[in-house]
């Protein structure tokens, strides 16, 4: 069951008429490296972002296949693809992202993990130049596409998603949601303030008012990807919003021991989290048989 706050900023999100106006990030490419350093300590996994990881990576891994190219799209630290690739050694990873400080330390991460199925490329997630149509297996993105810059950048990016992904590929994009009461965003962006840096907690609450609503996501997929995935939110309310195509494993028996044991080795409270994620998109249609 979900705390109460949460169903009160539920309840809130509901009854609440006009919507708080999108703000773009402070800068939209994290280049900063105090602020860097905040958001990759945060996304370690046994930081305050783990359960949000556990989960994301499960959907990543259920559109995957042994011998895969796959695309993680603003890839930041490499913390989520680090997670995806240990899980799926015999896949080829490309992360791309647009800040060399981001880029920077995910090299650092993925030395530290002795993981070498992931290369990195530098560039823009809306022009992926360096890729041939229809040359890569799987798509991925979580909790990213709120650094474009408007719904143009969005849908030009849904675009290039198109193209660059095979017919039967997979595909996984997932992001906040735009709230409606500036109290709800304040709510989660404080929600976990004494686990984590002020920085972090000021990159979150940055994030929360830069995400696109529900309606950009739903015109730029019906435009591009409906053909090949589903668009799912949170139930009740959008704080995420996510982009699945179906499932492309056969066999997860063993992802889903792998998973359990993941799930026993986080705190109580990362578990009643994943818990509650699981709970609020599972109401919203998004499932996975590895969670």
């Amino acid at each position: 069951m979900p705390s109460p706050a949460v169903l009160l900023v539920a309840l809130r999100e509901v009854i609440t008429r006009q919507r708080a106006p999108r703000r773009t990030e402070p800068d939209l490419i994290m280049a900063d490296p105090e602020q860097v350093a905040a958001y990759t300590r945060a996304g370690r996994e046994d930081g305050v972002m783990a359960p949000v990881y556990h989960f994301h990576a499960a959907q990543v891994c259920d559109v995957i296949r042994p011998g895969d190219t796959v695309l993680d799209l603003a890839c930041g630290p490499a913390t989520q693809l680090a997670l995806v690739a240990r899980l799926n050694p015999d896949v080829r990873f490309i992360g791309v992202d647009l800040s060399e400080e981001m880029l920077a330390r995910a090299r650092e991460h993925i030395a530290e993990q002795q993981l070498d199925n992931i290369e990195f490329r530098h560039g823009s997630i809306d022009a992926l130049d360096f890729l041939e149509a229809k040359s890569v297996d799987a798509v991925m993105s979580t909790m990213a596409l709120h650094h474009l810059p408007d719904e143009e950048t969005l849908s030009s990016t849904f675009n290039e998603i198109s193209r660059v992904l095979k017919p039967d590929g997979g595909l996984y994009l997932v992001d906040f949601g735009h709230l409606k009461s500036p109290r709800s965003i304040e709510y989660f962006a404080n929600q976990y303030a004494d686990r984590q840096p002020d920085l972090f907690t000021e990159d979150y609450r940055n994030s929360l008012w830069a995400a696109f609503p529900k309606e950009a996501f739903q015109r730029g997929h019906a435009r591009h990807l409906a053909e090949r995935s589903r668009l799912y939110s949170t139930f009740i309310f959008p704080f995420m919003v996510a982009i699945k195509s179906p499932s492309r494993r056969a066999d997860e028996q063993a992802l889903r021991e792998t998973f359990a044991r993941l799930r026993e080795q986080l705190p109580p409270h990362h578990r009643r989290d994943l818990k509650d994620l699981k709970t609020f998109f599972g109401l919203g249609g998004l499932s996975s048989p590895l969670l």
